[in-house]
């Protein structure tokens, strides 16, 4: 069986003595094995990180500039390969791979504007021949946590800026699918990236917590769940460093009577059943206002019914299946429930049945959803939708803002007053009018409110500029010219 390797200091390691199974979620088979890293693997990579910072620290902004300008013709030449890696051990259907390599390219391309981003500012004669200027420097070593759901495009939110500011960097990937991570990492080094810079370390809680505690890593990245964030969070900051954890997420979608319902179904489905609902900026909930229900509901039904679930390689398949068979049996759990509470199934995903061996699921659709409901309540990470019914803007407005999350919502309709005071009174972090999915563009940060943050800074754009470095002010006086004593070496009628 294959051993996905770590890679430290540029080169591959594989010894180990413990090791866990990869899936193929299409099949249900064993494709690979990956190593879980030791402490001595976790302290290596930590170690050859230190090593390359004082070269890396010192390399000039047009040479790393070059290595992102490098690594974007790569990622663009090589993303029908990549994603068959993802797709192979994620799940997720080509198309949805490819787009994820494509959303990880913006951070690439915003990298690769190091030379404006790091700039410092200057006030010059803040008091007589005294002037005063800023520079950002690297914290050091940055250790990145990343999630199984985007294992291209979360590393890159991270990396990017990180080695752009001039850090060197630990990445523990998931290690359900960890393939691409050591992909991203072959490819900065053909892109000329220096060995020790970027350093791949496979594993479990041990390596989480090699990072966590050692005092030689200065900045923690990380994506997952908010137990584990809050975890990361608490452990990370006790130790001295600095963290930005996101967690999890609940979207809600408000639908107002206005709204094309057309389009408003079709964002529904997209949003929510889109890679097989595992991602975090996933539609879990529809609040529908008014009677607009009782015509979404069914708008939503039949789409449902046209959607093909199936091996992402097949070109035909819309979605894929669940990472492993663990995640869809929780997800069909959360359906069980959702009926013995009350609530309304429309669409059953339990009730399809799968030609393949694999960790495949129907989508699901819950109608009559209330606020007390686990269905409701919990981040599913599954093809599940709910809608809840509300009589009022002003009631779904109080359901979105009283969640514990606060990642992302949505509204549509057609009033633009409406429209822009739910921008002002949502408690998220992004927010879409019309738009059902508001991930930022590269240019902008990407993070949520409540308990979907932890730490003051979200991730990738301008955030991570200010996270990934350390600001030094410098005071400057030098002697006049016309009244020093001291020979400057210039003409007498200077």
């Amino acid at each position: 069986m294959q051993r996905i390797p770590h890679i430290i200091n540029g080169e591959k390691v594989t010894a180990g003595d413990r090791s866990q199974a990869v899936f193929n979620p299409a099949t249900g088979a064993q494709i690979r094995e990956v190593g879980l890293a030791s402490d001595d693997q976790a302290a290596a990579a930590i170690a050859a990180a230190k090593a390359a910072l004082p070269m890396w620290r010192a390399s000039s902004l047009t040479k790393r500039a070059d290595i992102f300008f490098n690594l974007r013709q790569l990622l663009k030449q090589r993303t029908p390969e990549l994603s068959a890696i993802i797709t192979e051990e994620h799940g997720k259907v080509l198309s949805d791979a490819a787009g994820e390599i494509a959303r990880g390219l913006e951070n690439v391309e915003f990298a690769a504007g190091l030379m404006h981003l790091l700039k410092g500012e200057r006030d010059e004669q803040v008091a007589s021949g005294v002037d005063v200027h800023s520079v950002k420097q690297p914290v050091g070593v940055v250790g990145c946590i990343t999630p199984f759901n985007f294992p291209v495009m979360v590393p890159l939110w991270m990396i990017a800026s990180a080695i752009a500011c001039g850090n060197t960097v630990v990445l523990k990937p998931s290690e359900r699918d960890p393939s691409a991570s050591v992909f991203i990492a072959e490819l900065f080094k053909e892109a000329g990236l220096p060995d020790g810079v970027l350093n791949v370390l496979h594993g479990d809680k041990v390596a989480v917590d090699a990072l966590l505690h050692s005092p030689d890593v200065k900045a923690i990245s990380f994506v997952g769940s908010t137990p584990i964030a809050k975890y990361i969070y608490e452990t990370a900051s006790a130790n001295g460093k600095r963290v930005q954890a996101l967690g999890g997420a609940k979207n809600h979608m408000m639908v107002l009577p206005d709204a094309d319902i057309n389009a408003a179904a079709d964002a529904a489905v997209s949003a929510a059943y889109g890679s097989a609902g595992e991602r975090c900026m996933a539609i879990s909930v529809v609040v529908a206002v008014g009677d607009v229900g009782d015509r979404i509901v069914p708008a939503i039904k039949e789409r449902i019914e046209k959607l093909v679930i199936g091996d992402g390689t097949d070109p035909a398949s819309e979605m894929g299946p669940l990472i492993t068979q663990e995640a869809r049996d929780r997800v069909a759990s959360y359906v069980a429930g959702a009926q013995a509470d009350g609530a309304t199934i429309v669409v059953d995903g339990r009730d399809q049945k799968f030609n393949q061996n694999g960790f495949f699921i129907g989508v699901s659709l819950v109608d009559n959803v209330k606020p007390n409901m686990k269905v409701y309540l919990d981040e599913i990470f599954g093809p599940v939708l709910a809608v809840v019914r509300v009589d009022t803007y002003e009631e779904g407005l109080a359901l979105i803002n009283d969640h514990q999350y606060g990642n992302g919502t949505a509204i549509f309709t057609r009033d633009g007053g409406v429209a822009r005071q739910f921008e002002f009174e949502v408690e998220a972090g992004m927010v879409g009018v019309n738009v059902p999915i508001p991930v930022p563009v590269g240019s902008f940060s990407f993070g949520g409110w409540k308990n979907s943050l932890f730490g003051d800074s979200h991730i990738y754009g301008p955030e991570s500029i200010h996270f990934y470095t350390r600001s030094k002010v410098v005071t400057t006086r030098w002697p006049d010219p016309a009244t020093s004593k001291v020979d400057l070496g210039f003409p007498s009628n200077h």
